[in-house]
C-alpha cells in the first residue's frame, strides 16, 4: 500500500506552527549566506545548519530534555518532520551531530544573527518599540551550598569551570550558576537583546549597558528609556546610561546608602511611571524560558554554549508569541 498524502497536507491549516514557520523560513532565507560558509567541503554531506535550527526550535518549544529524544520524536512525528523539512522515509541523524555541529554555530554567531533577523522581519519591525525598553537579570539553578561557607577560588565546579558561587541576597543560599540578562521593548514585551554572563553582583548592571549600548550604536540619534528594578539604581549606572542616551527610569532605592541615583527630574514625568508600569513585561520572558525553554537548570557547560542557548531560547519566546501580534491573512 502507499501513501501519497505528503506532511503538508497532514497538518492542519490553522495549526499554531504554521505561522512559526512562515517566519523561520523568512529568517533563514536572509541567512542562506551566512550557512552558506558553514557546510563542510570535505567527507561526507553536511547536515544542513538550517535543519540543525529547526529541530532545535522544537527541541525548546516542546521543552524535549535531549537531543536523543528529538530524533526518538522526529523519526515518527509527522508534524516535526514537516517543520524541519524532512520526508516521511528520510532517515534521521545521530544525536551526537548536535553536539559535532555546536561550535561552528557558535563561530558563526549563529543564534544571535537569527534574533537579529528576526526582529529585523518587514512584519516584526513594525511591532517593535525604538524608544522604550526595560532590562532585568537572573539566574539558573545550580548545586546548593546553604549554611556552607563556599568560595569561588575554594569551590569550583569540576564539571563547569565558568560557572560561579551566587546568592540572590544575604540570606539566601550560594550555587553554582549562570546570569541570563534581557532587554525588552515595552510595547509588546518582545525580547529585542539577550546575552549570559558569568553571576556576580555587577553583572546585571554590565550587561544592561552593553544591551543598551548595542541598541546606542544603532541610532546614537535617538533618545531612549530603561526600566529596572532597584538593584540598577546605582550613580555609576545612571550616569553611564545617560552617556549612551538612555534615560534610566529605574525604580528608587531608598534605603541604599548615600542615595537614590534617580531624582525628581526623571520621577516626576509620566513617562517615568509608565516606564515602571510596563517593567513587568519582562517577567512572562523569563518564566518561559526558565520553564518551557529548560533554561532553569541547563544541561550544557561552558559560558559560550550557555549564550548560545540563551540567545536562540529568546528568539524561540519571540516566535511563540509573534503569531498572536501579527494581523492574520484574510
Amino acid at each position: 500500500m502507499f501513501s501519497y498524502v505528503s506532511p503538508e497536507q497532514r497538518v492542519p491549516p490553522d495549526h499554531p506552527l504554521r505561522a512559526v514557520r512562515a517566519l523561520v523560513d523568512d529568517v533563514l532565507r536572509e541567512m542562506s549566506r551566512e550557512f552558506a560558509g558553514l557546510y563542510a567541503t570535505v567527507g561526507r554531506p553536511s547536515i544542513p545548519p538550517e535543519r540543525l535550527l529547526r529541530a532545535q526550535l522544537l527541541q525548546i518549544f516542546y521543552s524535549i530534555r535531549s537531543e536523543r529524544l528529538l530524533m526518538e520524536q522526529l523519526d515518527y512525528n509527522l508534524l516535526f518532520r514537516w517543520f524541519v523539512g524532512m520526508e516521511m522515509d528520510e532517515p534521521i541523524w545521530n544525536p551526537t551531530v548536535f553536539t559535532k555541529n555546536r561550535d561552528r554555530l557558535l563561530e558563526a554567531e549563529v543564534a544571535r544573527k537569527f534574533l537579529a533577523e528576526l526582529l529585523a522581519h518587514r512584519d516584526v519591525r513594525a511591532l517593535l518599540s525604538d524608544d522604550h525598553f526595560s532590562v532585568d537579570g537572573t539566574d539558573g539553578d545550580g548545586r546548593h551550598f546553604q549554611g556552607q561557607a563556599r568560595k569561588n577560588d575554594t569551590h569550583a565546579s569540576t564539571t563547569d569551570p565558568d560557572a560561579r558561587l551566587y546568592r540572590k541576597s544575604r540570606n539566601a543560599e550560594a550555587r553554582l550558576a549562570y546570569m541570563g540578562h534581557l532587554l525588552i521593548e515595552n510595547r509588546h514585551g518582545l525580547i529585542a537583546d539577550a546575552m549570559a554572563t558569568h553571576a556576580d553582583g555587577h553583572a546585571e548592571r554590565e550587561a544592561a549597558l552593553l544591551m543598551i549600548h548595542a541598541q546606542w550604536r544603532a541610532a546614537p540619534w535617538r533618545r531612549r528609556t530603561l526600566g529596572a528594578d532597584k538593584g540598577y539604581d546605582t550613580f555609576d549606572f545612571v550616569d553611564l546610561a545617560r552617556e549612551l542616551g538612555t534615560t534610566p527610569h529605574v525604580t528608587q532605592n531608598l534605603t541604599r546608602r548615600g542615595g537614590s541615583g534617580i531624582d525628581a527630574r526623571t520621577t516626576r514625568h509620566a513617562g517615568y511611571a509608565m516606564s515602571q508600569h510596563a517593567r513587568p513585561r519582562i517577567e512572562p520572558a523569563f518564566g518561559w524560558l526558565k520553564t518551557i525553554a529548560w533554561m532553569r537548570k541547563v544541561k550544557l557547560r561552558g559560558l559560550a554554549n550557555i549564550d548560545w542557548l540563551f540567545v536562540f531560547a529568546s528568539a524561540a519566546f519571540n516566535l511563540i508569541r509573534l503569531p498572536k501580534l501579527l494581523p492574520r491573512p484574510a
